[in-house]
């Protein structure tokens, strides 16, 4: 009889603080005084649709609008309930990592939705070009729940945590869980192939 495999992901209770996974990578948070509003421009519709679904989850409100230029934005009503999550990843008016931030199992899974992408036999966790202060950071938080990634953004390639190796790959997906239940999102889930 084979083992049962529980996803961290899946089985960790869905809370507000989780929309740190979208700051992570290249998602925003705005006050105003109606609140915050966390939102993530992102490259697919699949995307924003899972990422509101899992918003959703944390009992955050939450829609997909479009850019200008077309492109989908999964972004949060604004909410005094997320002003905490605002003032923790704000140095004035910059994006900035809290200290000692360690990503909860869902964090680190909206991360992925919201810019993960495999490459090749390894996988990519996209960074905010805008706040490359938090990149080095970014990568301290991975290690902090077992997942060493190198950074990587030269020579003309998109700033970006990479995860290499079967061991971590397979940490990885254990700490996030299956890809969101829509076919297009199994392509770009993390995979451990060719190992």
């Amino acid at each position: 009889m084979g083992q049962l495999s529980f996803f961290s992901a899946q089985i960790d209770q869905p809370a507000y603080d989780d929309l740190s996974g979208l700051l992570a990578a290249h998602g925003q948070a705005s006050r105003s005084d109606s609140g915050t509003r966390v939102s993530v421009v992102v490259t697919q519709v699949w995307r924003a649709e899972a990422l509101v679904d899992e918003i959703t989850a944390t009992g955050a409100a939450a829609e997909v609008v479009y850019t200008d230029e077309g492109n989908p934005i999964a972004r949060t009503t604004h909410s005094h309930e997320l002003d905490d999550l605002h003032r923790r990843w704000s140095s004035g008016a910059v994006k900035s990592m809290p200290t000692g931030w360690v990503p909860s199992p869902r964090a680190l899974r909206l991360w992925t939705i919201a810019a993960g992408e495999r490459d090749g036999d390894r996988f990519l966790l996209g960074l905010d070009p805008h706040a490359p202060d938090t990149h080095p950071a970014l990568a301290t938080a991975l290690m902090r729940v077992g997942v060493a990634p190198t950074l990587v953004g030269t020579h003309g390639r998109a700033h970006a945590l990479r995860i290499a190796g079967k061991r971590r790959l397979t940490h990885l997906l254990e700490y996030i869980g299956e890809p969101p239940a829509t076919p297009e999102a199994a392509a770009h889930w993390p995979a451990v192939v060719g190992f």
